[in-house]
């Protein structure tokens, strides 16, 4: 009975998606051993070096994969909940006894090596969500129903900001997208839009300013609406809310966050220079990236790399190097490559026969492309520099375990979509 179950399964695997995260893997092994390439060091095996490492973890995250595989598909939705109650709890744990490791206090040391619980939480809560939108008894036409859903990752979330982990934290935003498409109004992401848009505008222009550009544009909205009193109450409503979170924002900025944060803030928008400090990775990033050119400097010849001109750049700055390498060509090779991956990802999820798989599906993909936006975005300048890994690509035996779990259960549950899971 298990050989046929295991047989089943591998004939239900879906290749594609394998083969995609096999390639991804690999090209960001390479590039981890490009970032740091050093001439006295040449083999790429040295497990000295971390491009030696990251192969110690692709050869684990290999058995890890293999052991998902060989779970029963009911596993996962059965022990969801005890997943992340175990997790939500290893997350407190961290915050009293972690590891402090540049300000954040967000790794357990475990014998030589540091893990960092706050990725791996991440399936646990895609496995929660995945849940909970599941039960047969869960309406999410309900408000409680959003409401819970939302604090499911929310909860994480916080948790992980107080171990001073900001940019971990903001990738369980990212199960938003997840919302919406088990039916979150569109309202909400315009909301949640024009929230950003109002936020950089509140530290760009002046408060008092800001209130009265507001005032005016509530003002004119009369034009195009009709004057009654529910929707002068309605207007009113939006602009209060908006002026109230127009100083709210101005007093966390000046009152809340550390100095390096809001010199890093300032940079971004442009309100500072400083290419010796706060900027420097982000502008050193950006000169290899245009050095590479249309077809790159060729393989191991990045100058930006060679001579260390980019900090962190086998992890969250791995982008950068493949800008140089391999030019505007290979940069556009590898963001197809994870753009297949994305749309696979969709196409496995709508074609589940359970709700569970389903909404898993799209958490996996929603993640992904959360790590890929941003991360991307870091490294040409377009969004704040909050430690985000690549997926796949960046040095890290805790990231690249955290992908790994997080998409082969995905691969169980889709082999698995011929029975019927709640």
């Amino acid at each position: 009975m298990a050989n046929r179950s295991s047989e089943a399964v591998l004939q239900n695997i879906d290749w594609v998606l394998v083969l995609l995260y096999l390639v991804l893997v690999t090209m960001g092994w390479f590039n981890i051993y490009a970032a740091v390439y050093n001439e006295e060091y040449k083999s790429i095996f040295d497990t000295s070096q971390s491009y030696g490492m990251q192969l110690v973890w692709i050869v684990t995250s290999l058995f890890i994969a293999f052991a998902i595989l060989v779970i029963d598909g009911e596993f996962f939705p059965k022990f969801a909940y005890v997943l992340y109650g175990a997790f939500i709890f290893l997350l407190i744990v961290v915050i009293f006894a972690g590891v402090e490791v540049k300000g954040s206090k967000s790794w357990i040391g475990v014998g030589g090596f540091r893990i960092q619980p706050a990725e791996f939480a991440k399936f646990a809560t895609n496995l929660a969500i995945a849940k909970y939108l599941s039960n047969i008894n869960i309406k999410f036409e309900k408000l409680s129903t959003k409401l819970i859903a939302a604090a499911l990752f929310a909860v994480p979330a916080l948790i992980i900001i107080l171990q001073n982990e900001t940019g971990s934290a903001l990738v369980y935003a990212s199960f938003i997208l997840v919302l919406y498409r088990e039916g979150l109004s569109g309202n909400i992401l315009v909301m949640g839009l024009v929230m950003v848009l109002l936020f950089i505008a509140a530290l760009l222009v002046d408060e008092g300013v800001l209130s009265i550009i507001l005032a005016v544009i509530a003002g004119c909205s009369f034009f195009f609406i009709r004057f009654k009193l529910n929707n002068a109450l309605i207007v009113g409503g939006i602009l209060l809310a908006s002026v109230a979170f127009v100083y709210t924002v101005d007093y966390a900025f000046v009152n809340v966050l550390e100095p390096h944060q809001k010199k890093r803030i300032n940079v971004l928008l442009g309100k500072e220079v400083d290419l010796k400090g706060a900027g420097y990775n982000v502008n050193q990033s950006m000169i290899a990236i245009g050095s590479g050119g249309l077809i790159g400097k060729g393989y191991l010849n990045g100058t930006q790399t060679k001579y260390n001109y980019v900090p962190e750049q086998s992890t969250d700055f791995i982008f950068c190097t493949v800008g140089e390498e391999w030019g505007f060509v290979g940069s556009t090779i590898v963001l197809g490559l994870f753009v297949l991956l994305l749309l696979r990802l969709i196409f496995l999820a709508e074609r589940q026969r359970s709700t569970f798989s389903r909404i898993y599906g799209y958490g996996l993909a929603s993640i992904i492309f959360f790590h890929l936006a941003i991360n991307i975005g870091m490294t040409i300048g377009l969004a704040p520099v909050v430690g985000i890994p690549l997926p796949f690509f960046s040095y890290g035996g805790s990231s690249l375990w955290s992908f790994t779990i997080l998409t082969f259960i995905f691969v169980r549950l889709d082999a698995y979509r011929f029975q019927i899971l709640r």
